[in-house]
C-alpha cells in the first residue's frame, strides 16, 4: 500500500483539496446540500457539501447527517492509497466486501455514489495524456447491421468484425456493448488467425430494441440469450466458431457449451462463475439493485460507479474511464434487466454445469484477481466442477479485462488462442 497520508484524519481533511481538482465534483454537488459522517477507529469527521463547495470539520451533529460511512483506520487508508487491495479499490468495492458499512439514507447513497467515489475512493479524475498530431488512420474494423427474425420478432442488430480465419464470436458484459472488445478487433496478432466478431445484444449499443418493447419490462433470460446467440451464429453462417464472453457473457458461454457443445470449437469464459452473489440485492425486485431503474436516480452514473468497484485500481486511466463511459450510456432498465440473468435466471448451482463436455467443447477460464463479482475462488470452483481445459487468475485485472487493460489481458488471451488454433490443426 502506498499512501501519502500520515493518518486517517489527514486523509479525511484532504477531501476538499481533491474536490477542488475536479470541477465536475462541484457541478455534481449543486443539486442539494448534505452532510456525511466519516467514522474510523481514530477519527470522526463530517464531510459537508454546500452548493458544490466541500468542507470537512470535526464538529459533528450526528442527527443532521444523511449518511454514516464506517471503516477501520487501516481500510480507510487503503481506500485512499495508490495501490489498494481487492475489495477496497473503490468505496463501493468496500461496501461489496463488507469492509465499509453504510448507515442512513441508502437512496441518498445511490444518488450520490458516483460523486462519493470521486471524493473518497481511488476512482480519481485524471488529466488526459498529451497526444501529438499525426496522419489520420482508418482502423480495419467493419461495422454493419443484420436484420433477422427471432421468436417472431424482428431485430436490427449491429456487429463489428475484423480479420480472417477461425471465427471468434465475443459477448459483452451486462449493460454495455461490443465496444468493450475494440482492442481485440484492432490487434493484428489476433486478426491474422481469427475473424473476430462482436455484436450488440438487442437494446444495447447500436442494436435497437424490438417493436413494442415499451409494453413489457426487460428481463434477460437464459433461454433468450442462448437462442439469440445461436440465431446470430446461423445468420452469419459461422462454422465451428470460438465463443468468448465476459461477465454475463462468461456465464452464457457455459450455457452455450452445455446446450450446443457440438457447434463450437471452444469456449472462453472471462469472469465466469456458476452464479453471482447478489448480497443485499438477493430479493432483486424492489431491492437496492432496483435503484438502477428509478426516476430519482441517475441510473447510468450509478451503474458506472458500481462497476468501478470491480475493476483493477491500476488499470490505465484511459481504458478504465472509457469502460465506465459505456455504462454511462446504457438504455433505461437495460443493465437491471441483464442482471436478472446474472443473479437469478442464469444461476448454475443446479448441477447442470457438470454436464458440460469439455472434451467436445474445450473450456478456457480466465478471471481477474480484482473481481468481487465472479471472484477467482468462484471461478476455481467452476473449473473444478466442469473439469475445465484451462483456468488462470489474471493478475492486475478486474471484471472487464478486455477493455480496462487490454494489453495486459492479451498477454493471457494469446496463449489460449494459440492453443485452440494448434489443437485445430492436430
Amino acid at each position: 500500500m502506498q499512501t501519502t497520508y500520515k493518518n486517517v484524519r489527514e486523509a479525511f481533511h484532504s477531501i476538499p483539496e481533491r474536490a477542488s481538482a475536479i470541477p465536475s465534483a462541484s457541478y455534481r454537488g449543486l443539486a442539494h446540500d448534505w452532510s456525511i459522517l466519516l467514522i474510523a477507529d481514530s477519527a470522526r469527521v463530517c464531510l459537508q457539501n454546500n452548493n458544490g463547495s466541500y468542507a470537512v470539520n470535526d464538529s459533528i451533529d450526528s442527527e443532521s447527517v444523511q449518511l454514516k460511512l464506517t471503516a477501520s483506520d487501516e481500510d480507510w487508508l487503503m481506500l485512499f492509497s495508490d495501490e489498494p487491495p481487492a475489495g477496497l479499490q473503490t468505496l463501493f468495492g468496500g461496501v461489496m466486501s463488507a469492509r465499509v458499512s453504510v448507515e442512513g439514507d441508502t437512496l441518498f447513497f445511490d444518488q450520490n455514489l458516483f460523486l462519493l467515489e470521486l471524493l473518497l475512493g481511488t476512482l480519481k479524475a485524471v488529466d488526459p495524456e498529451p497526444v501529438t498530431a499525426g496522419v489520420p488512420q482508418l482502423e480495419n474494423i467493419t461495422g454493419r447491421y443484420i436484420n433477422l427474425t427471432h421468436q417472431s420478432l424482428a431485430y436490427r442488430v449491429y456487429f463489428e468484425e475484423a480479420g480472417s480465419g477461425i471465427p471468434l464470436l465475443c459477448l459483452h458484459t451486462a449493460g454495455a456493448d461490443g465496444r468493450q472488445f475494440r482492442e481485440i478487433l484492432k490487434d493484428p496478432l489476433i486478426t491474422e488467425n481469427y475473424r473476430v466478431i462482436v455484436f450488440d445484444l438487442p437494446r444495447h449499443g447500436k442494436s435497437a430494441p424490438p417493436a413494442g418493447f415499451i409494453k413489457n419490462p426487460y428481463l434477460l433470460t437464459t433461454e433468450f440469450y442462448v437462442s439469440f446467440v445461436m440465431c446470430m451464429v446461423d445468420a452469419l453462417q459461422l462454422q465451428q466458431p470460438v465463443i468468448m464472453g465476459c461477465s454475463i457473457g462468461g456465464r452464457a458461454v457455459l450455457h452455450l457449451a452445455l446446450a450446443h457443445a457440438d457447434k463450437f470449437r471452444a469456449a472462453i469464459g472471462l469472469q465466469s462463475a456458476l452464479f453471482a452473489d447478489a448480497g443485499d440485492n438477493s430479493a432483486f425486485s424492489g431491492s437496492r439493485v432496483a435503484s438502477l431503474y428509478r426516476p430519482d436516480v441517475n441510473s447510468q452514473e450509478l451503474a458506472a460507479a458500481q462497476v468501478a468497484g470491480i475493476m483493477a485500481p491500476n488499470s490505465p486511466d484511459k481504458h478504465k474511464w472509457e469502460t465506465l463511459w459505456y455504462y454511462m450510456q446504457g438504455g433505461p432498465g437495460v443493465f437491471l434487466g441483464d442482471l436478472f440473468y446474472y443473479f437469478i435466471d442464469g444461476d448454475l448451482r443446479n448441477g447442470l454445469a457438470k454436464n458440460i463436455d469439455t472434451d467436445q467443447c474445450p473450456l478456457y477460464l480466465l478471471t481477474g484477481e480484482y473481481d468481487l463479482s465472479a471472484t477467482p475462488e468462484m471461478t476455481a470452483e467452476l473449473a473444478d466442477e466442469v473439469n475445465a481445459t484451462h483456468f488462470e487468475v489474471m493478475k492486475g485485472l478486474g471484471h472487464f479485462p478486455m477493455s480496462e487493460n487490454p494489453d495486459l489481458f492479451k498477454s493471457y488471451l494469446m496463449p489460449v488462442l494459440d492453443n485452440i488454433r494448434e489443437k485445430g490443426t492436430d
